[in-house]
């Protein structure tokens, strides 16, 4: 998962850095494993930082303040194909045709044959393993197809349309056309999200994309609506705005994990509030730890697991009619651990985040709520964590399914083994991760809890609750096969880890 913005000032003299370094600390939530943001100045010169890291680390003010022009576009990182070394950072950039940048949000199923069309028929050479740069490249290469020596938007739609013929799986992207305009996509099921949106200044108006519309309205963008599945949207540099659905007949289907997990709660997405989204998740999981207890309800406490899950867990307090507390306390400058890249890393830093007050813990049966449970190393050392803190019982509530599939469409969970329900009942759940009960939400609850808000959305993506992928390419054959590859790029990060780990033995011995 990844957070991409683009802007155009209606000021050609305005920078547009101040406010894409803005954007960028307001998506930091989607991925920290690098950021980066490219600019076009006067004559369509392009400038550029980039690099791994949280956005503040990344960007220096000597280097914002080198990024000039009123347009650009940005993009915070959260691998889910590719390494995560420095050369994977985005946004990306081909000088022929016209100078394109590149940003996305999302995940190809079709990449290996992507890969074979730009090498054998294209010609066009692919530098990373990031499916990115091949959205990026098969752009170029329906662009370069024109043989203008300028391009206008009917040439840039054509060449989306096809784009959206040639690539499966969900993406959002936006792109920069350098000297020309800002451009944004969605892919025909809606699966990744991204918003658009105007701000009135003096000059005209300025346009703004994002992956969230906490972003466009903290900037002081007004009118912002989501981009269709399906659509591009083209916002020149003289700011004529032009939008037209390329891809008709496709169902769409938000990935709702969105509306559990990822998104910021004070974002809206295809018109649904996250925050009433959750509220009402909390609303039904409630009801369906109601059915698990019975009249043997038991439970003191109802403490959430910082941040996602609280405002669930609240809305599930109420309706259960039992007391909410905030068990722990969150250290605010350790990142979120699902997505850190490594298992270790995520496990190692649990502790580091959370610290249990044994004051809401000692002698209590509790009812911690978390928005999921995926791999359930996290889940477990939080059970530890209250059972150490002196809690008589703890039960666990997930705002989502059982997760059983990976994810293929831009969420980091590519193995089945991996994951912790998969292949295991509730039951079996529980004693995995050493909770004296797990209740999980319905999923026909969890669909209901979101599409209420509006009823015009009738399916989301719940592949990894349900097996059942949108795009209709996805396979066991297709999955073996990715399954494989993080099998080998596992073995990789373990054999530079332990690379390290000798490299820093054999220091400390001859010191």
């Amino acid at each position: 998962m990844c957070g991409i913005s683009a802007l155009i000032l209606a000021d050609q003299s305005a920078s547009a850095c101040p406010d894409l370094f803005e954007s960028l600390g307001l998506l930091q939530h989607r991925g920290q494993d690098a950021a980066g943001i490219v600019t076009s100045g006067p004559k369509g010169r392009l400038y550029q930082c980039k690099g791994n890291g949280m956005v503040n680390d990344v960007f220096e003010q000597l280097q914002l303040a080198r990024l000039v022009g009123s347009i650009g576009i940005g993009h915070v990182r959260y691998p889910t194909a590719g390494s995560s070394s420095t050369s994977e950072a985005q946004p990306f950039y081909v000088n022929s045709p016209y100078g394109i940048t590149f940003a996305h949000n999302g995940n190809l199923t079709n990449a290996d044959e992507l890969r074979v069309y730009l090498d054998k028929i294209a010609h066009r050479h692919i530098n990373t393993d990031s499916d990115s740069e091949l959205l990026l490249n098969i752009l170029a290469n329906n662009l370069q197809k024109t043989g203008k020596f300028r391009v206008n938007e009917e040439d840039i739609f054509t060449a989306i349309k096809d784009l959206h013929q040639q690539c499966r799986g969900g993406y959002a992207c936006v792109a920069m056309i350098a000297g020309y305009g800002i451009i944004g996509i969605r892919d025909p099921h809606g699966i990744r999200p991204l918003i658009m949106g105007r701000r009135k200044n003096p000059a005209g108006f300025d346009y703004m994309f994002s992956s969230e519309s906490v972003v466009l309205e903290s900037l002081g963008f007004t009118d912002f609506e989501d981009v269709k599945p399906g659509e591009a949207v083209i916002v020149t540099q003289g700011g004529n705005v032009s939008r037209r659905v390329l891809v008709t007949g496709k169902e769409a289907t938000p990935c709702i994990f969105e509306f559990v997990y990822f998104a910021r709660q004070d974002s809206i997405m295809d018109g649904i509030s996250i925050y009433k989204a959750r509220l009402s998740m909390g609303e039904a999981l409630a009801e369906k730890v109601k059915k698990s207890f019975g009249d043997a309800m038991d439970i003191n406490v109802v403490i959430p697991v910082p941040d996602t899950s609280r405002v669930a867990a609240l809305q599930l307090s109420r309706r259960l009619n039992i007391v909410y507390r905030e068990g722990f306390n969150k250290n605010r400058y350790v990142g979120r651990t699902f997505i850190m890249p490594g298992q270790q890393t995520r496990r190692k830093n649990v502790r580091r985040k959370l610290n249990a007050m044994a004051l809401e813990f000692h002698g209590k049966n509790v009812l911690l709520v978390d928005d999921s449970i995926v791999r359930g190393t996290t889940s477990k050392e939080i059970i530890q964590m209250a059972r150490d803190a002196g809690a008589k019982k703890v039960y666990f509530a997930s705002c989502a399914p059982p997760i059983r599939y990976p994810n293929v469409y831009g969420i980091d969970m590519p193995t089945r083994q991996e994951l912790v329900a998969h292949g295991r009942n509730e039951k079996q759940v529980a004693e995995e991760i050493n909770a004296d009960k797990v209740i999980y939400q319905d999923l026909k609850d969890l669909v209901e809890s979101v599409r209420r808000f509006n009823p015009l959305i009738e399916k989301f993506d719940t592949s990894v609750f349900d097996n059942c992928y949108v795009t209709g390419d996805v396979d066991e054959k297709y999955l073996s096969h990715l399954e494989g590859e993080r099998s080998e790029e596992s073995n990789s990060r373990l054999s530079i880890d332990s690379d390290c780990v000798g490299l820093y033995n054999n220091y400390q011995q001859n010191k």
